[in-house]
Parts: C-alpha cells; sequence; structure tokens
C-alpha cells in the first residue's frame, strides 16, 4: 500500500512556490510534486500546451510515477486536461482550480494580449509595474498583511516579474491560450480521469460561467464552489483545495490508498 501521487501544475505568471501553502496542508496524506512549468524556471524555453504537457510527463517520469492526479490552476488547468487527452493512462484524476481550460473563459484582454505589438507592450508594462510594486517594502507588507500572503513568497514573486524571460513565458503562453483552447475544448468530452474543478464565486479572472460551462464539458465531472474565493486559490484557500486534491487522489486511488 502507499500514498497516491499528485503533481501540481502552476498559473501564469507563476512557478512551483505558488504550490508551498497546498503541499503544507497536503502533509503526508499523499506524494505531491510541484514544478515549474516551461519557461518559468529562468532556463527552459516556454511552450505551447502540448509541449507543457509532454513536460509534466517528463517531470513523472523522472521520479519513476506511472500514474497520478494531475492539478492545475488557471492556465495550469489547460495543461492538465491536455494532459488527460494526450496520456490518459498516466492520469489516475484531474482537479482543476480556477481553470482556463474553455473559450468561456477567455476575456476581451486576453485576446487583446495576443495582439502584436499592443499585446507584448501590455504584457510588458504590466509585470513590470506589478513587480516593482512588489519590490516595495512597504506595498509588500501591506498587500502581505491584507491578503495574508507571506512576504518572501511576494518578493520572489516581484523579482520574476522584472525578468525577460518571464515576459516571454507570458507571452508565448497567452497565444498558446487563446489559440489553442477551442481545439482543446472540442475534446473536453474524451476526458475519461474523473474530474474536480474547483472555483470560487468571486473570481474576476475566470468568469464565474466559465467553469460551469466546464462541468458540463468534462463527463461527469464534480464542481466545487468556494464563497467568497477569489482566483488565487492555491495562494489564499489552500486548505479548502487540498482537501479537495486528497477526495480526488483517494477516490482515483481506492481502498488500498493510505491517506
Amino acid at each position: 500500500m502507499s500514498r497516491p501521487d499528485v503533481l501540481l501544475l502552476h498559473g501564469q505568471p507563476g512557478g512551483a512556490r505558488d504550490w508551498n501553502r497546498v503541499l503544507a496542508q497536503l502533509g503526508d496524506r499523499v506524494g505531491a510534486i510541484a514544478i515549474d512549468r516551461p519557461g518559468w524556471d529562468g532556463r527552459s524555453r516556454p511552450l505551447d500546451l502540448a509541449g507543457n504537457a509532454q513536460a509534466a510527463l517528463a517531470a513523472l517520469d523522472a521520479r519513476g510515477i506511472a500514474r497520478a492526479t494531475i492539478v492545475g490552476h488557471s492556465l495550469g488547468g489547460a495543461v492538465a486536461a491536455r494532459l488527460a487527452l494526450d496520456a490518459p493512462e498516466r492520469v489516475a484524476a484531474l482537479v482543476l482550480a480556477a481553470p482556463a481550460a474553455n473559450r468561456a473563459s477567455l476575456e476581451w484582454f486576453d485576446r487583446w494580449l495576443t495582439f502584436p505589438v499592443a499585446g507584448p507592450l501590455t504584457t510588458a508594462a504590466s509585470l513590470t509595474g506589478l513587480g516593482l510594486a512588489l519590490s516595495l517594502g512597504p506595498v509588500r507588507g501591506w498587500l502581505a498583511r491584507r491578503a495574508q500572503l507571506d512576504p518572501g513568497y511576494l518578493q520572489a514573486a516581484g523579482r520574476s516579474l522584472l525578468t525577460g524571460w518571464a515576459r516571454h513565458a507570458f507571452t508565448v503562453e497567452q497565444q498558446a491560450l487563446v489559440h489553442e483552447i477551442p481545439g482543446l475544448e472540442s475534446r473536453l468530452g474524451e476526458i475519461i480521469a474523473p474530474t474536480w474543478i474547483v472555483t470560487g464565486s468571486a473570481d474576476r479572472v475566470v468568469p464565474a460561467h466559465a467553469p460551469q460551462a466546464l462541468a458540463g464539458q468534462i463527463g461527469g465531472a464534480r464542481l466545487v464552489v468556494l464563497a467568497r474565493a477569489g482566483h488565487l486559490l492555491p495562494q489564499l484557500h489552500a486548505g479548502r483545495l487540498a482537501e479537495t486534491i486528497v477526495t480526488a487522489a483517494a477516490a482515483a486511488a481506492g481502498p488500498t490508498a493510505i491517506l
């Protein structure tokens, strides 16, 4: 008997550190790993959804994991769904947190960010502005207190946002998100992995109707709505998200799992 394995995929911008609170809440109930997706480690090049899915499989292979519950936040949810389609035998269950995985999840601003010149300029201005704000101690401290986030986490996030590689990764992934989501959506009904969709009722990034639609597009999907929660579920609602992950992993693993 063994603990079920879990792979955590962050959104954009982001990194493996986004899952620190979830990992702490999961404890030793599952064997969880969080990775930096391609382009977000400052070394590798950013990839499309298919490339991200392959990178996730490589992470499982490197650890000798044959099958795992795949958890994806925001754009990471689209990657998780793509992985479930490309390698269904490797996916025990899916947990899609505030997922951007169907056309309903895309707003006009998502498409604006893919426009030549205007898109990259807007991305650069937005990420740089946020990065500079987080580099200021008083601003960082205020946000840490208000959102109950670790100042060290905010400082590291701010530093990454000021890098050229973060802007490049965001731009490449935004193109993939807008151009590949229609094709992904057309295949959502093929997903066979048991699926949990977790959304916040106050999410201002992914429209509320998008996860509701997604639950109808993936057969048998369970929709979990967290009252008054926003988009940053791994950071601000780690405990509730962790419980859903444990539930999904246990259901997929069956009675032999130790939780």
